[in-house]
């Protein structure tokens, strides 16, 4: 028996990658008023064109029955499944995947990444090499719990419109919204234990990037490093360039990612962000 990985669509994997990697991708929704789409049939230019003439986006998780589908043929081939899926404490994907999961009779194990983005996409793969390695189920669950607890994710926000009609991140709105009242404020914010909470503020999007590139030096040595950006192509190369530069990282095993459409309703133009794992 063989073990395949399944992810959602929101850890910002490309499905050519994903087939490329035997990784079963189920889709977000994204709905514009009564308009659904799902983020295999949206690009991120035909996202970006719609958000701008139509309506402020939303997303919502896929529905039970888009996990069943993603399970159901890999289990009746034989194999048992682990399943990835963006934090639970922002979208309710994990539980519709955990609801999924009871009707295969516990050959369906469905982790919380607590992550979004590459940090998801990260745990997807490392559990896929896991599984090739002949590691158990077990085993595979052990070793995402180990990079769980050494992910650290960081990021610059350069408008808050998108965060705050997006309702993902409410517990943490007051505490945004009081840095930012004064003109310039650019708000800095990090993952801790699947939820986004205010790390500090910058009055310039250019020393926030400078705040990213410190916070990250702090870690240590790094063994993994990701730079997910929201349309801001050119910059986020120039970005990584500089980190590179500055941690001693390898410039070539720094992953760059343009989050979709999924995410990208809850973040807005602007947003840069830090994935990075020290070594143990």
């Amino acid at each position: 028996m063989s073990i395949r990985i399944v992810a959602d669509s929101a850890c910002d994997m490309l499905v050519s990658k994903a087939r490329e990697l035997d990784i079963t991708l189920v889709p977000i929704v994204v709905n514009f008023g009564t308009e659904t789409y799902t983020e295999f049939n949206l690009t991120r230019d035909e996202f970006w064109k719609k958000a701008e003439e139509v309506c402020h986006p939303q997303s919502s998780q896929p529905p039970v029955g888009a996990f069943v589908k993603a399970f159901r043929p890999l289990v009746e081939a034989g194999h048992e499944v682990v399943c990835v899926t963006i934090t639970g404490k922002m979208s309710g994907t994990y539980n519709s995947a955990s609801t999924a999961a009871q009707e295969f009779g516990g050959r369906v194990t469905v982790v919380d990444s607590l992550a979004l983005s590459w940090g998801i996409a990260h745990q997807a793969m490392a559990a896929r090499e896991a599984a090739e390695s002949g590691r158990s189920v077990p085993e595979i669950v052990e070793i995402l719990a180990d990079l769980r607890d050494r992910s650290h994710m960081l990021l610059l926000f350069d408008t808050i419109e998108y965060l705050e009609r997006g309702g993902r991140a409410s517990r943490a709105m007051p505490a945004i919204k009081r840095v930012i009242r004064f003109l310039g404020i650019k708000p800095l914010l990090t993952m801790v234990e699947g939820e986004l909470k205010l790390l500090g503020a910058v009055r310039s999007y250019q020393k926030g990037l400078v705040r990213l590139q410190e916070e990250v030096l702090a870690l240590g040595p790094l063994e993994t490093l990701a730079v997910a950006h929201i349309r801001r192509h050119q910059l986020a190369q120039e970005f990584a360039d500089r980190v590179s530069e500055q941690l001693g990282y390898p410039r070539e095993k720094i992953v760059i990612v343009e989050t979709g459409p999924a995410l990208s309703c809850h973040g807005g133009p602007g947003v840069m962000a830090l994935l990075a794992i020290p070594k143990p």
